[in-house]
């Protein structure tokens, strides 16, 4: 998608959300796209069911949530109260204490927003579909948000197996549905952006709220109190050795005021200065798009309607809808995502012809982890993602590419940069960090010059850093962190 096009997109985008804004008498099916909507079983509605449920699990937030307000309307239909469950595991793989305390944020702004519409959330420590499958004993209808990892499409079909009244999945975390995006996994960026800008017009359309009929705040149902963030950390059997960021707090409130800085103060030297880490350009919103607690569709529409250098808008949406959207196309389509084996062949092979040559430097995993390299640059940005929970994009390329280099196999070098980023980014777990590294091997990428260890994958070095921005400012500035 050229930025000419992105621009009139933009602009196209403007025009709807201002004509939907004056006619709010649209019907919402404007709003819900059918293609967003799939019925995960085949049972009749309960009619003795005494409320309909939202099981919220990817979507972690109120505003501008397909399937929260596809969910009231549900309900407002059958003239019964909504509630909204969320099941709280200790078994998401990788999860620690840091994402665990981000996540349990986000979901004390869910209550509270949520408690000011009449619904009630409850949530319970609990596998989520052994959770769902539970509550919906006493539901005649149960609408879910969709996930795109291993675990979460579990969790969908164990519980479609087992409910017995309707299960509705209603997607909500992409822009445009992901098999209506691609029916199969793309190759590239540049193969899956023109598949997206024919599609991605029909869905930036505002989601409209809806009023439930009925309250159910008195709903008798237990539910942990979830404002007490450590008696819930000592309840799950989770790792407590990285904790908590100090720099970002989870919820709702947070990312939009993320959001509120971005387009108020950065948005404007996002295309010259993206790859600048010491420039404090980024929107910081990957850790809220991570956990649902920010819509990218509300997110597209407020760069649409905000006044700001066109080419930096039509590059901040490039990122969001195309690039976002490719790493979710690869996590729902390859199943071995997680694996060396995700990557594409000439990238494997290329890889493994180049598996013996030697490596100036070769470190164990726990020099890695230490941040122990020779390179001030590398440990720099692994002391950034250590400390904040967050790594700079560009130099998260440049630390990938450093490792595939200085590890004894291509094999070790994946597995140690996925464990790393998902220890200790809070955005890290999803498919934008599984694609993310495996874009250091070779994905979503081309062949280039071949050279020793790398072969024909893209090579960074410092100079290219240097080139860039003032990478020793960047030390200088990370190591002054507490």
């Amino acid at each position: 998608m050229s930025v000419l096009l992105l621009l009139c997109l933009l602009k196209k985008l403007l025009l709807n959300y201002f004509i939907l804004e004056r006619h709010q008498e649209i019907e919402l099916t404007l709003m819900i796209q059918d293609e967003r909507i799939k019925f995960l079983n085949d049972y009749p509605v309960n009619n003795a069911g005494v409320y309909v449920v939202y099981w919220m699990q990817a979507s972690q937030r109120t505003h501008y949530n397909h399937a929260l307000e596809y969910a009231v309307l549900t309900a407002n239909e059958q003239e019964k109260p909504l509630i909204v469950f969320f099941g709280l595991t200790d078994k998401f793989p990788e999860a620690n204490l840091r994402h665990y305390t981000f996540m349990i944020e986000g979901l004390q702004d869910v209550k509270s927003k949520l408690s000011h519409r009449g619904i009630k959330l409850i949530v319970r420590i609990t596998d989520p579909a052994e959770g769902i499958i539970s509550i919906s004993k006493n539901a005649s209808i149960v609408v879910t948000d969709r996930g795109y990892l291993r675990i979460q499409k579990h969790w969908r079909k164990k519980a479609s197996e087992l409910i017995h009244c309707p299960l509705i999945q209603v997607e909500s975390d992409v822009i445009v549905p992901v098999q209506t995006a691609s029916p199969k996994e793309e190759y590239s960026a540049g193969t899956f952006r023109p598949k997206m800008h024919r599609h991605v017009e029909e869905y930036l359309v505002p989601v409209k709220k809806n009023i439930p009929v009925n309250n159910s705040l008195e709903v008798d149902l237990d539910s942990i109190d979830i404002l007490n963030i450590r008696s819930i950390s000592e309840n799950l059997n989770i790792s407590s050795g990285i904790k908590p960021s100090e720099y970002y707090s989870g919820g709702e409130n947070q990312a939009e005021k993320h959001l509120d800085l971005f387009l108020g103060s950065k948005i404007n030297k996002y295309n010259d200065y993206r790859n600048d880490p010491n420039s404090n350009t980024l929107s910081n919103l990957s850790p809220y798009l991570h956990f649902g607690q920010i819509s990218p569709l509300y997110i597209a529409i407020r760069i649409a309607g905000v006044q700001a250098d066109n080419e930096s808008k039509a590059s901040f949406i490039d990122e969001l809808i195309v690039r976002r959207e490719l790493s979710i196309n690869f996590t729902f389509y390859n199943k071995e995502y997680d694996t060396f084996e995700s990557l594409p062949d000439w990238a494997k092979k290329s890889l493994n012809v180049h598996k013996s040559d030697p490596r100036e430097y070769l470190y164990k995993f726990e020099q890695f982890e230490n941040g122990e390299t020779h390179d001030p640059y590398w440990n720099a940005a692994q002391k950034e993602m250590m400390i904040t929970g967050k790594m700079h994009g560009y130099m998260r390329m440049y630390w990938g590419k450093k490792i595939l280099e200085w590890s004894s196999t291509p094999e070790e070098a994946f597995r140690t940069a996925l464990i790393l980023n998902n220890k200790y980014e809070i955005d890290g777990r999803d498919p934008n960090s599984f694609a993310g590294v495996a874009w250091c091997f070779g994905k979503h990428d081309r062949p280039w010059a071949e050279r020793p260890v790398f072969g024909k994958i893209r090579y960074m070095n410092a100079n290219g850093l240097k080139r860039k921005f003032d990478a020793d400012h960047y030390v200088r500035r990370i190591n002054e962190l507490t």
